[in-house]
């Protein structure tokens, strides 16, 4: 089925649209509820004020995004990822003398 040039909502309960593709769609201000995401690619997409809860985001992969003002239980993740930088930078650096201690 081809969707084009649609401009107003569409309601789809207990619907198998797997395979589909959206390109240049506006879909703010969508519902999704008890959806499966699994394996789909979001690129060039505009998330802010996305909301996610009781959701499983395992093996997630987030790359070349914008994360100002992005949070996770409530902490800034660019505060998460400067703190696991310089966790990075502690565990990396070696002692190897008595001076370099003090």
């Amino acid at each position: 089925m081809k969707l084009k040039e649609v401009a107003e909502p569409l309601d789809v309960t207990r619907s198998n649209l797997s395979g589909s593709a959206f390109n240049d769609v506006n879909l703010s201000n969508a519902r999704f509820e008890n959806v499966n995401l699994s394996g789909c690619i979001l690129q060039d997409a505009n998330l802010s004020g996305v909301r996610i809860s009781n959701a499983s985001l395992k093996e997630l992969c987030i790359t070349d995004v914008a994360l100002a003002g992005m949070t996770i239980n409530g902490i800034l993740v660019t505060d998460l990822l400067a703190s696991y930088e310089a966790m990075q930078v502690l565990a990396n650096r070696t002692v190897t003398t008595v001076e370099d201690v003090n």
